[in-house]
């Protein structure tokens, strides 16, 4: 391999980048609360938290932590100037009646055109563990995926058609991963950036998949 994956950070990083002034944002459980940290603090992007938090901030320096005051993740947050605290039920409210721009969300597979599995691989021993992605996928404006591309075993997450059971259909807009950005277009999967001295050819070879790129 001639070329040096994206961390965790970088990939959430890159995220930030692409969020626009103004956006309700929600940061779903796990690799997306990092985006928190590299975002402004005075930027005008608000971060919902479906918990119910809205203007959450970065992550609190170490032994600043207070633990009333945490993320769905049950992560301690900060709040930032403005931000306010509410009613699980009323958050719930904000995501299913269209309120939020973008949702970032973890994921075990993502199908070509867009389909999202994030709550269960199916297996028996595995624990389902839904919470609010399934109202945050189809509830939001854009949902954007941050992951890994590659399984432990390193088979590619983002597939043909899923094989575990679907968070929702075709909601999917961008998949951010350690390899390369992606979108899911009505032509297929489109290429935005990828990592230097990662090919084309290449990448098409680690997913299995026909790949466009953005020229």
């Amino acid at each position: 391999m001639s070329y040096q994956l994206k961390s965790k950070d970088a990939i959430a990083a890159r995220i930030a980048q692409d969020i626009p002034a103004g956006a309700y944002v929600n940061l779903g459980i796990g690799m997306p609360v990092l985006v928190a940290n590299h975002l402004a603090l005075d930027s005008e992007i608000c971060l919902h938290s479906e918990n119910g938090i809205l203007g959450m901030g970065p992550s609190p320096p170490k032994g600043a932590e207070d633990y009333d005051l945490i993320n769905a993740g049950k992560q301690p947050v900060t709040l930032r100037r403005g931000g306010a605290y509410f009613h699980h039920a009323d958050s719930f409210a904000m995501m299913r009646a269209g309120h939020l721009d973008i949702c970032v969300l973890g994921a075990f597979q993502v199908s070509v055109s867009g389909d999202l599995a994030n709550w269960h691989t199916g297996l028996p021993q595995d624990i389902p563990a839904v919470g609010g992605a399934m109202d945050l996928a189809i509830g939001a404006k854009q949902t954007w995926v941050m992951m890994d591309l590659l399984t432990k075993a390193g088979q590619s997450k983002i597939v043909q058609n899923c094989a575990y059971p679907l968070t929702g259909l075709k909601c999917v807009k961008r998949i951010y991963t350690d390899h390369a950005t992606f979108e899911c277009t009505s032509t297929g999967l489109l290429v935005i950036d990828r990592v230097e001295g990662l090919g084309l050819t290449e990448l098409e070879a680690i997913t299995g998949l026909k790949l466009q790129e953005k020229k």
